[in-house]
């Protein structure tokens, strides 16, 4: 039988893990590229050949998705795989339709086909958009586990942006580790929280070679918790799923690729936002809940917000830095500083595109619902450098930092500025300790 040529139209991240485990080694197929999109230039790179395997020994293309047409009719491909998330369903379809004109099949693999099994027990956090509050969710699970005497070791969804094959499988049990690995803001914002609370966390492109690495971590590993990324299900299959919605996106859990498999496979189902959202927006949620997942159990939670300086946010006009994938991708135009200015008594928050320079300039056109609001985009040493220069260009009074990680780590603000810290807090019965506490004692 031929082999069947295939592209992979990924994002850096699903698109790896579903070749690693369905294509890399099956003699049925060959993987003539990769295309990238979403995440500033993560293309005109290669998987290199440690990762792609002995048919691979030149390593794999990785292209623009803008190329995808051509690609397809240069290649003779067979089949296109779509392998990224938090996408919408029209989107999708409108990928297909490419595909299809070029030619080929187009093509969705599931959670058979690229789940992997742990010797451990897995808990997996998934949500329905970027943005929901997987990552608060995944720290008060933590904390609940190690009030039980467990050991817990996260493994964070993949932001392999760098050098792949050095990034085959990271371990990052201290600060230092970020720099080791040359992290971009996107991946300190998820990894910098589980340190400071003392977890270990991995993360990578070889996702079975993570597990196995995580699964005999020298700190000792009881269970394992999946931190995912975007609204992608899970790498691992998980022995309790827990799916976090957000009532300020009501309706998304419907619309949006693959959030909607999170919230059919859901053993838990976490409403979170309560606190900010609009009564109407939580119970359409609810009942979207209860029409797709009658068996999921339904918590709802806030997202408590505290802040080190209120001073500093009180009758100031403000700069407002919210986390860059939630506003991007994410499509949000609320965060954590957005409440924050609400709740404190901002003045004016100010518009900050009169001041933005360089590649913030791309990322405003491409995604113009940002309005007010200023993305921490860092994907590289130059985007760091425009946010950097963006802050202290801006003419305000004080800088809202409602991203996850301290920026001034990273960059230099000459301006007072104030964090923003959040974390959930669950207002129904039962709770999270109630289903970790039942889930435990089941022998898991």
């Amino acid at each position: 039988m031929d082999k069947k040529n295939v592209i992979i139209i990924g994002a850096a991240g699903r698109d790896f893990h579903n070749f690693n485990t369905y294509y890399r080694d099956n003699d049925n197929y060959n993987v003539v590229a990769f295309t990238a999109a979403q995440i500033p230039d993560i293309d005109n790179r290669q998987y290199p050949n440690e990762l792609a395997g002995h048919l691979y020994p030149k390593g794999i293309p990785i292209y623009s998705q803008d190329m995808l047409g051509d690609l397809i009719k240069e290649h003779h491909v067979d089949e296109c795989v779509f392998a990224y998330s938090d996408v919408s369903y029209e989107d999708v379809m409108g990928i297909s339709a490419i595909v299809n004109a070029a030619g080929a099949d187009f093509r969705l693999l599931g959670p058979k086909s690229t789940m992997l099994k742990s010797k451990k027990p897995v808990i997996s956090i998934c949500s329905i958009r970027t943005g929901c509050g997987k990552s608060q969710t995944s720290r008060k699970v933590i904390e609940l586990l190690m009030d039980f005497g467990l050991k817990v070791v996260a493994i964070r969804h993949p932001m392999p942006y760098g050098d792949l094959a050095a990034q085959k499988v990271q371990r990052f049990a201290t600060l230092d580790d970020l720099k080791k690995y040359k992290c971009t803001v996107e991946e300190m914002e998820e990894y910098e929280p589980h340190i400071e609370r003392g977890n270990i966390i991995y993360a990578g492109v070889d996702y079975e070679a993570i597990l196995r690495a995580a699964e005999n971590d020298p700190d000792g590993c009881d269970i394992i918790l999946w931190d995912g990324g975007n609204n992608d299900f899970s790498f691992y299959e998980p022995d309790l799923s827990i799916t976090v919605l957000d009532p300020h996106r009501a309706g998304h859990e419907l619309s949006y690729y693959p959030g909607e498999v999170n919230l059919r496979t859901a053993d838990v189902a976490i409403i979170n936002k309560i606190d900010s959202a609009h009564e109407d927006a939580i119970k359409q949620v609810e009942s979207n809940i209860k029409n797709l997942n009658p068996e999921a159990t339904i918590i709802k939670a806030e997202s408590m917000i505290t802040v080190g300086d209120m001073d500093l946010i009180k009758d100031k006009r403000v700069l407002i830095v919210e986390d860059g994938p939630t506003l991007t991708h994410g499509g949000m135009a609320i965060g954590a500083g957005t409440v924050a200015a609400e709740r404190f008594g901002a003045k004016e928050a100010v518009d900050p595109r009169p001041f933005i320079v360089g590649t913030l300039k791309k990322t405003f056109e491409t995604y113009g619902n940002i309005g007010k609001l200023l993305p921490a985009m860092g994907y590289g040493e130059q985007q760091l450098k425009d946010l950097e220069e963006t802050i202290n260009n801006t003419d305000c009074d004080s800088v809202i930092i409602g991203t996850p990680i301290d920026l001034s780590r990273v960059i230099n603000i000459n301006k007072p500025y104030t964090r923003v810290h959040y974390e959930l807090n669950e207002v129904s019965e039962p709770d999270l300790k109630a289903v970790l506490s039942s889930f435990v004692n089941k022998g898991n």
